[in-house]
């Protein structure tokens, strides 16, 4: 006589996979970065005088419409002067007579330029320029 052997019941646990996908779900969440776009439009002011050659080695100070400031492109947490030579300061550490040039926006406000050009005598800074755009004849 022949006997049937009985089949087992094949299930497949989903547990482990289950387990896998949340840790490759993990891990890409943390590895991905979440920065926000740093750079910032400004609309410079026109003035008559020949453009500026661009020094190697120089700290930029913008100030956006709203009066925020960037230093090398890198925004502070917040407009206050303190701040503002905080962020300077360890970049004049290396050579105190690198040039500081100081952008604001056409639209903003004339304190915020007045604080960053404040905080800048604060330092000690001695070679200040403003940058502008060279105007055209419309």
């Amino acid at each position: 006589m022949f006997y049937r052997k009985q089949k087992q019941d094949v299930a497949i646990n989903l547990t482990p996979l289950i387990d896998v996908v949340f840790l490759l779900l993990i891990f890409f969440m943390v590895s991905t970065s979440f920065t926000r776009e740093t750079q910032i439009k400004l609309e410079l002011p026109k003035a008559d005088t020949e453009q500026m050659q661009a020094e190697p080695k120089m700290i930029e100070i913008s100030v956006d419409r709203e009066g925020r400031f960037f230093v090398n492109g890198k925004g502070l947490v917040n407009s206050q002067v303190e701040t503002l030579k905080k962020a300077v300061q360890p970049l004049l550490a290396d050579d105190p007579e690198i040039p500081v040039v100081i952008s604001g926006d056409k639209n903003t406000p004339y304190q915020s330029v007045v604080s960053a050009m404040d905080a800048a005598s604060q330092l000690g800074v001695t070679n200040l320029k403003m940058a502008t755009q060279k105007s055209t004849d419309d």
